[in-house]
């Protein structure tokens, strides 16, 4: 397979992959919600926000470190492997035990710890396996992740579904989410073993260097999903599961945006870390034009949230999900924050700057729980909202102040102008389409067709208007693009 066919499988590959896991993840809460009601889905989003969090503290950072050195050094695969994956072992366990003594601590009743514990245990299948989709990543084998994983995500929500149809709670969900993350691991460790000859080996200086060079990242991305999940915390410390399946309900409808945003950048992760030496004009262009594809998608979605939230919300959910509309439409203007922010870490991390995230996401952390903690007494769902829209300008301050002081400046205009031009059609789209009679539906469909159709008309400008300067772009720098000059050529 030629480099360029390998991007355009890696860059599809990654995006399928999330897409799928959104899907699945949107649709398991969508019935949860109306098969369980709004509590139970509260339950359940609250055991995994403590599961994403410990996950995240024990594995999520070596999986960053992993990727970046393995990319610069193939022939240490069987040594990261093998010595990863004990450590990644030892790291769940102790995460998994301090998980259960916190809330053992807590005062959650007897239902809702006991799927904390279940669905606690699923770290250690996750961590394991996140080490050999590490090694597939540097690889740039991101496609055997995705045949892997995808089929797994679709059984897992169908099983979770045809539970609930039979009277099974959110117990058995969690006991659900454990197995199909061990079968995961099961079939990626089968299949690595197959191609990466181990050495049985414990290298214990190797162990103890991965554990001072990784650090940075464990705490980066430990502290990272506390902040990612801090305000479903908050609320069950002084709210309800109710409000968390409320508040649930509204971050999954922000699942799709998020979660293509993650395959993007992860695609997009090993190519600028192999590039280092091209100098700070070549990073500057491919982080204007990946901040850009965000904000092409992003932008538009903020519109249709703003305009149709509560339709979307009764649509997807019911009407008890219709006192969210205020706090969904708050939190929707996260989505203007939310590519320079992605965009931006994934540039430090790639010039060794990773620090500068830690003192970012250290920052935004003290300042959500001093807010948050005001926000929610006071203003209940909207407080969180309103918490989580703080955190994203306190994150977008941090990166910006940093980039244009120790690497570059961006072009703003550049960035924006192309998904404020599509952004401004799809608004004049809804205006149009709120004078009419016809169903939410029907709506939604013609939006999503008009989307396409102004998306297809700028990446067709692009090409004509400058189709020199983006076909040497893109032949170098774009994974997440390259699809596109590859199908052009073929035509």
């Amino acid at each position: 397979m030629s480099t360029k066919q390998k991007l355009v499988v890696n860059s599809i590959s990654m995006l399928l992959s999330r897409l799928v896991q959104s899907i699945a993840s949107f649709i398991l809460s969508a019935a949860i919600a109306r098969i369980l009601g709004a509590e139970e889905l509260g339950k359940y989003l609250l055991a995994f926000s403590y599961y994403y969090i410990f996950m995240s503290i024990v594995s999520q950072g070596l999986k960053t470190f992993f990727i970046r050195e393995l990319s610069r050094k193939e022939l240490d695969t069987s040594v990261y492997l093998v010595n990863g994956t004990l450590l990644q072992f030892i790291f769940a366990i102790i995460g998994y035990i301090v998980l259960v003594v916190i809330v053992f601590l807590l005062p959650y009743n007897d239902d809702t710890s006991n799927i904390c514990y279940i669905m606690g245990l699923t770290i250690i299948p996750f961590s394991l396996s996140n080490i050999t989709e590490a090694v597939f990543t540097s690889q740039e084998k991101m496609h055997i992740i995705a045949i892997l994983t995808i089929p797994v995500y679709i059984l897992r929500v169908l099983v979770m579904i045809r539970a609930m149809q039979l009277n099974y709670n959110t117990v058995h969900l969690a006991g659900v989410m454990f197995i199909s993350e061990a079968l995961i691991f099961v079939f990626e460790w089968f299949l690595l073993t197959r191609t990466v000859k181990l050495k049985l080996q414990i290298n214990r200086n190797f162990i103890e260097h991965i554990l001072q060079a990784a650090r940075t990242f464990l705490l980066i991305e430990g502290i990272g999903a506390f902040s990612n999940r801090i305000e479903i915390l908050i609320l069950s410390l002084l709210g309800n599961e109710f409000l968390i399946g409320l508040f649930g309900g509204i971050t999954q409808l922000m699942q799709p945006f998020l979660l293509i945003a993650n395959s993007v950048a992860i695609a997009f992760f090993p190519a600028m870390s192999k590039t280092l030496e091209s100098g700070r004009e070549k990073q500057r262009q491919i982080t204007e034009v990946f901040i850009e594809m965000l904000m092409i998608i992003a932008l538009p979605f903020l519109v249709g949230l703003l305009f149709m939230g509560q339709d979307l919300l009764i649509f997807v959910y019911d009407l008890r999900f219709i006192e969210a509309t205020l706090a969904l439409k708050v939190t929707a203007l996260t989505l203007i924050l939310s590519p320079f922010n992605r965009s931006l870490s994934y540039l430090l991390v790639a010039n060794d700057l990773e620090r500068i995230n830690l003192r970012e996401v250290i920052c935004t952390t003290i300042l959500g729980c001093l807010l948050g903690a005001f926000l929610v007494s006071q203003y209940k769902l909207l407080g969180a909202a309103i918490m989580w829209l703080l955190m994203s300008l306190s994150a977008f301050s941090q990166f910006m102040y940093t980039v244009y002081n120790r690497l570059f400046s961006l072009n703003l205009w550049r960035i924006i102008r192309r998904p404020l031009l599509v952004s401004s059609l799809i608004m004049l789209v809804l205006i149009i389409l709120e004078k009419m009679d016809i169903s939410f539906l029907v709506k939604l469909v013609v939006l999503t067709l008009a989307y396409c159709l102004f998306v297809s008309v700028v990446i067709i400008n692009i090409f004509v208007k400058d189709k020199n300067i983006w076909r040497s772009f893109l032949k170098k720098y774009g994974n997440s693009f390259k699809y596109l000059v590859f199908f052009r050529k073929n035509k």
